[in-house]
């Protein structure tokens, strides 16, 4: 069994034990999340598409980590104006561990 679940604007294809990388959640790590906004949820040929979500269908997730990914560098500039700028970002995230689909 699998569900499309959208959380931090992004959509993910999830099934149990799966561990996925999201957006950042305000969650401590071991901790259990439920996520609601499920887009669809399918398995054994049956597929149930919401409109934009499937009515009671629900993934509980374990919180296994916060952490950041690696530094990417942001360079901007302007030809022939002698304006540049270098900046470094690294995006937030959480790591989940999907234990259950409720459909």
């Amino acid at each position: 069994m699998y569900a499309i679940v959208e959380t931090g604007g992004k959509q993910y294809r999830v099934g149990e034990g799966d561990i996925v990388f999201v957006e950042k959640l305000e969650a401590e790590a071991e901790a259990s999340i439920t996520l609601e906004n499920v887009v669809a949820v399918g398995g054994e040929g049956d597929l149930k598409v919401g409109a934009p979500y499937v009515e009671g269908a629900k993934v509980t997730a374990k919180v296994l980590k916060q952490g950041k990914n690696r530094k990417i560098t942001v360079f901007t500039y302007r030809s022939k104006k002698d304006s540049k700028r270098k900046m470094g970002h690294r995006q937030p995230y959480t790591k989940i561990q999907i234990e259950k689909i409720e459909a």
